[in-house]
């Protein structure tokens, strides 16, 4: 290992925290990109939040008192901004292959790795960002932990009316009632009555846009237009966006990965409940890979339960290979915005966003308050190395609850 870890360039903090905040939050982050960051006094978190429609400065005698107004429906939120941190550890081998002179062969491949591998932890972090966006926008809650590793979570408020579930006969898929384009163009008039914003996005995930694609009734619609078949398919999402008169319609299809360790041996064909060292993010419902590292092979099974006191996952059948602890791995691969929804929200109510993420201050590299995501480190002896650390804290809050709507189509 180096003497020094101070004497490589690229390992100074300066150099690694500059080289984050250059990794610019990847296109497919729609959430976190659409509606920006701000920065906030302390790590606790105080908004307001407004319902109603706009309003008209009234009548009054020229000589008398001005009346008081005040927003309708407002109402305050406060909460305990989310931690998130993970690290990565740099091997003797890397750090000496940067700092070794007369050699450049070796020096680039070791900084191309190291900028490879800041590059994925920090794509980790923003991924994180934009999962609190989605889990705000299309569940109306999101849940994480607190100081004494407890599990809280904040509800945003959203109307029970803005977050509907198609009945039986009007689903998407197979209900004998539905009506895709009837659907959408009563939410549009439902938030047009609730807050008076125009609705501008709608994203939803590939299986909700062959539904739409596929439908009898929107493909006799453009029949009769001048888009056509041929166009609907072409260009899809454009069409549906000019049908629907819908600005930005977003194919949203980004994924992220949960992953932990096997903490107890699994039995072929006995084993349904499954011990690991981290709960936190999996769904039931969700598919659950257990990936026998040593192998290089998997086998998918159905979350049926989580017992985060047991730190345990229920799958519906048992695997038919046996895997195990302290080596293999589960992991979930699940969409930002669950397949079975169709998510529309106005991104700005009267000329302001109606949500933003807000970041909190932090002490790193001798407690100095510093926003956003940050990077430290230290050396480790045995075995000589390096550990990386990237870390952030913050929390997405919504303005404006009545201009988002989730609708449940399958």
């Amino acid at each position: 290992m180096p003497q020094s870890q101070a004497d490589i360039p690229d390992l100074r903090l300066k150099r690694m925290n500059k080289l984050m905040t250059r990794f610019t939050a990847p296109p497919s982050m729609v959430l976190t990109n659409l509606f920006g960051s701000d920065k906030w006094d302390s790590d606790t978190i105080e908004w307001e939040s407004q319902i109603g429609n706009r309003g008209l400065t009234p009548f009054v005698a020229p000589d008398s008192k001005a009346p008081r107004v005040a927003p309708i429906g407002v109402a305050s939120h406060e909460a305990k901004a989310a931690c998130w941190k993970e690290k990565m550890y740099l091997g003797e081998g890397m750090l000496n292959n940067l700092r070794e002179p007369g050699n450049k062969a070796k020096y680039y491949t070791a900084q191309k790795q190291l900028a490879k591998n800041s590059y994925m932890i920090s794509n980790r972090s923003d991924r994180r960002v934009e999962w609190m966006f989605a889990k705000m926008l299309n569940a109306g809650s999101m849940s994480y932990l607190d100081y004494n590793s407890t599990k809280q979570t904040v509800d945003y408020g959203i109307s029970d009316e803005h977050i509907v579930t198609l009945a039986a006969n009007r689903k998407w898929d197979d209900g004998n009632s539905r009506n895709i384009l009837e659907d959408i163009f009563d939410i549009q008039l439902t938030m047009s009555n609730a807050s008076g914003a125009q609705l501008d996005y709608a994203l939803f995930t590939s299986e909700i846009l062959k539904l739409m694609i596929f439908d009898p009734g929107i493909q006799t619609l453009l029949s009769k237009s001048n888009y056509g078949q041929g166009d609907l398919f072409t260009n899809p999402v454009g069409v549906l966006g000019s049908l629907l008169s819908i600005k930005n319609m977003v194919l949203y299809d980004e994924q992220y990965q949960i992953r932990a360790n096997l903490t107890a041996v699994v039995t072929a064909d006995s084993t349904t409940t499954i011990s690991v060292d981290d709960t936190l993010d999996f769904e039931v419902g969700g598919t659950l890979r257990f990936y026998d590292v040593s192998a290089k092979s998997y086998e998918d099974e159905t979350i049926s339960a989580v017992n985060e006191n047991a730190g345990t996952l229920e799958v519906t059948t048992a695997p038919s290979t046996s895997y195990k602890a302290g080596e293999d791995i589960v992991y979930m691969t699940k969409k930002f915005l669950p397949t079975d929804k169709f998510l529309m929200f106005a991104s700005t109510h009267e000329g302001q966003k109606i949500a933003e993420f807000i970041t909190v201050p932090f002490g790193i590299n001798g407690m100095k308050r510093q926003w956003g995501k940050q990077v430290d480190k230290w050396p480790v002896r045995d075995p000589a190395g390096m550990f990386v650390l990237v870390e952030n804290r913050g929390l997405p809050v919504l303005y404006n609850e009545d201009c988002v709507y989730v609708l449940t189509v399958t």
